[in-house]
């Protein structure tokens, strides 16, 4: 990202809605880059809002009363999967994020921990070892590492076969 484009960035506040607790949050301020007047781009991966991926195209409006703006629809798929991680204390990761993201990474996948809520979400791009980190995903959680979600996924990632 350039440096102007960093300067550009602006905040989408999405509201969650929460069942038996889940999510933690009510709401998620996501960062993005205008790209039209109504329209931008999703900066960082989400963690909690679902069927939404890095550099996905939203629609937004104005805040009644705030800085931020607000999403009304997302206009189109980046091609990115998000896929959520908890790992577990009790597991090979002890709770540690970044052992869990040094796990994924050369597997071409973005990963951003967030150590307030044990997290980590993976941007997985269409470019990435799908099968890999699938295979990945699915090893971990059947040895009792982490629990995960696809959040947003594609077609590309439906079809694959784990390895």
């Amino acid at each position: 990202m350039s440096e102007g484009e960093a300067n550009d960035r602006v905040r989408v506040v999405f509201q969650l809605e929460q069942n038996d607790g889940w999510p933690p949050v009510a709401s998620e301020r996501l960062w993005a880059i205008p790209v039209d007047v109504d329209l931008v781009r999703i900066d960082n991966v989400p963690w909690f809002v679902r069927d939404l991926s890095l550099n996905d195209i939203v629609r937004t409006r104005a805040r009644a009363g705030e800085g931020d703006l607000e999403p009304v629809g997302k206009v189109s798929w980046s091609g990115n999967c998000t896929v959520r991680i908890i790992p577990y204390e009790s597991g090979r990761f002890s709770g540690d994020p970044q052992g869990v993201i040094d796990l994924f990474s050369p597997l071409g996948v973005r990963a951003e921990g967030i150590e307030q809520f044990g997290m980590i979400a993976l941007s997985v791009p269409p470019s990435a070892d799908i099968p890999g980190v699938k295979g990945l995903l699915i090893r971990g959680s059947e040895a009792d590492w982490w629990d995960y979600e696809e959040s947003c996924i594609g077609d590309a990632w439906a079809d694959s076969k784990p390895r």
